[in-house]
């Protein structure tokens, strides 16, 4: 996964893209394998006078083979920021990953659940049982 930092409004140092993409990397760790490139947008709205909620980071994610994620989030200092917007990220990146990984397609052709497909392979499993118990009666 490779990160990139923009900023705007703020001091782009060496020093401060090493520890946003460091920080970045080490909450987004788990889908390194998904995730071609992350680009990370650290602004402050209010140039550089002070208040509430005016540094704002956006961080966008490009999965493989799906439409990038980005998500936003505000705070009173730059660190609460970047470490917000990085949850929402990781929330959002298990959002979609759990989405895929627990959908399988049930006999009926529709959409189920993990906890569904097991009830329907037993459900299935008995009806089997049921007709090989009257084809051997006949």
């Amino acid at each position: 996964m490779q990160v990139q930092v923009r900023t705007n409004q703020i001091e782009g140092s060496a020093r401060l893209q090493e520890w946003v993409s460091a920080e970045v990397t080490d909450r987004l760790e788990h889908f390194d394998e998904l995730l071609t490139r992350v680009v990370v947008h650290i602004s402050d709205e209010n140039a550089h006078k002070s208040g509430s909620d005016d540094k704002r980071c956006l961080i966008e994610a490009r999965p493989k083979g799906h439409q990038p994620i980005s998500v936003t989030h505000k705070a009173e200092a730059m660190e609460q920021a970047i470490d917000g917007a990085a949850e929402k990220m990781r929330h959002a990146l298990e959002h979609m990953t759990g989405r895929l990984e627990s959908k399988t397609i049930s006999s009926t052709g529709r959409y189920v659940a993990d906890g569904d497909a097991v009830l329907t392979d037993a459900l299935l499993e008995e009806e089997f049982l049921a007709k090989q118990e009257e084809l051997e009666r006949d």
